[in-house]
């Protein structure tokens, strides 16, 4: 059974969380500097990754890290001036009997949206029609549909760290200022300084447009099956040194039991990659566009993954996306898992885990230079196609309303975009996953750190190092696969910026 929370040992959790977590900047990023909030807001992130702070060291997860300096943005995500007017006035009705269609992603944040739709319908008498496809096709759906110059969807739901840069510089979703400003188009409830620093910052381009309203932030995270470990008598990783040691010590394919698992699919694998890449306190690409991906560092970090994923995890894990490794390691077949906080929720699934109430939710270990936890945002984008953007903003309102995300929270599906989420007191009482992953959640938010370079070709740096990845654990030498790869993708990287 997960431990249950209490009110007040939630509320000391969210004050620690607010103390700590805006006191690191990101680097790699452009992002405004936050300002200290009472309510748990994860670092800030990358705006564009031409202007960084010099690299800090990342404090251990128990202390709340030392300020750090980011460098100002053009313009400060902060909210529009709102001018009010004499008989100003808002309605949820407004739009009622429009049609619009929103394009979410399979996972539990889509899904909290997707059983709560007939509450939105409801509030506004706004029919929606849902299209919730896996992450990998419906990220292709955009491509191709935002390059054609028309969208089936009016609203969506996407992934600031792969797509931020390119719907950005392209302005495929729409700038929603004037909506925010306007006080019969935006809800008095709506609240967009309850939002996040780290969360507001994700959703702002460097010349100040808000074009999407922030609704996750997430954070790479170790779990562990608490029960393999203790059969063996292995504690719990701290370090890759560590991870390495008890994933050669509780391998054992015999029983079916695999030492570690983790993303190996082409694309997936490279976010494992750069999430680990941190620990030696590297961005794959820095401030000045440099790929950092032939160096010592960046060739002893793939040794390890390929260690880990060629020697310790399950067969076929060469074409292991997240949601193939999270099954694996929910059926009891992997003593390690290294991938997002959020999607702790099916773990904690009575009816289709083996691992419920098993799982220890473990923080980053440190790497051999530094600790910091990959860090990822989602938001919702209104199609700047749509000839129903009215409509769509309501819909962006409610899916990143205090309610919905209050829900999202409680499903264990990552730290939310909003602070009043971890005072919410339906929140604390329908909590779904074990204290322990609050306790992560929080930990991790203090040494919360982007990955993935923010730049236009993210999924070309994918593909391309993807394969790399993908060629190491079928045993192809490191060094090599890394100085083909950055090759390849070095002239896509400059054209882009030329462009």
């Amino acid at each position: 059974m997960s431990e249950k929370l209490t009110r007040r040992d939630f509320l000391k959790r969210a004050a620690l969380l607010g103390a700590g977590v805006t006191g690191t900047a990101i680097l790699n990023a452009c992002a405004p500097t936050p300002e200290p909030t009472k309510a748990p807001a994860p670092t800030a992130v990358p705006a564009q990754p031409t202007k960084a702070p010099e690299p800090t060291k990342a404090p251990a997860p128990t202390t709340a890290p030392a300020p750090t300096k980011a460098p100002a943005p053009t313009t400060a995500p902060t909210a529009p001036a709102v001018v009010k007017t004499p008989g100003d006035a808002f309605s949820w009705q407004r739009f009622k009997g429009e049609k619009i269609e929103a394009l979410l992603i399979k996972n539990t944040q889509g899904d909290i949206m997707a059983q709560n739709i007939k509450e939105f319908q409801d509030l506004t008498g706004i029919t929606v029609g849902v299209d919730q496809p896996a992450e990998q096709q419906q990220r292709q759906k955009l491509a191709v549909e935002f390059a054609s110059g028309a969208t089936s969807f009016d609203v969506v739901y996407y992934s600031f760290h792969v797509q931020k840069r390119l719907f950005g510089k392209n302005k495929w979703v729409m700038d929603v200022r004037d909506y925010l400003k306007d006080p019969t188009m935006t809800a008095p409830e709506f609240d967009w300084n309850d939002f996040s620093e780290a969360g507001k910052a994700w959703a702002t381009e460097p010349d100040g447009r808000i074009d999407a309203l922030p609704n996750k932030i997430d954070y790479c995270n170790l779990y562990c099956n608490k029960e393999l470990f203790d059969a063996k008598g292995v504690a719990l990783p701290k370090t890759y040194d560590e991870m390495v040691a008890a994933a050669q010590k509780l391998h054992d394919p015999s029983k079916n039991v695999f030492g570690f698992v983790g993303r190996g699919l082409k694309n997936a694998n490279t976010m494992l990659w750069a999430w680990m890449l941190l620990g030696w306190d590297i961005d794959v690409i820095d401030s000045k566009l440099n790929l950092n991906t032939t160096g010592p560092e960046a060739v002893e970090c793939s040794k390890m993954y390929q260690n880990l994923m060629k020697n310790y995890a399950p067969p076929g894990v060469g074409g292991f996306n997240w949601n193939e490794a999270q099954s694996a390691f929910a059926l009891g077949q992997a003593a390690m898992w290294m991938d997002g906080v959020g999607f702790a929720a099916p773990l904690e699934d009575a009816k289709s885990s083996k691992v419920k109430g098993k799982v220890a939710y473990v923080v980053q270990p440190k790497g051999p230079k530094a600790q910091w936890a990959g860090m990822t945002g989602d938001g919702m984008g209104i199609s700047s196609f749509s000839k129903k953007q009215g409509a769509a903003w309501y819909f962006s309102m409610w899916a990143a309303s205090k309610s919905i995300l209050a829900k999202s929270f409680a499903a264990g599906s990552g730290s939310q975009a909003r602070n009043s989420v971890y005072t919410n007191a339906e929140a604390l009482k329908s909590l779904t996953v074990p204290t322990a992953w609050v306790d992560t959640v929080v930990a991790s938010g203090k040494i919360g750190r982007a990955a993935l370079p923010i730049i236009v070709p993210v999924t070309e740096f994918r593909d391309i190092f993807g394969v790399a990845l993908n060629n190491m654990i079928g045993g192809a030498d490191a060094a090599t696969e890394l100085k083909k790869a950055t090759d390849e993708f070095k002239p896509i990287l400059e054209k882009s910026e030329k462009a």
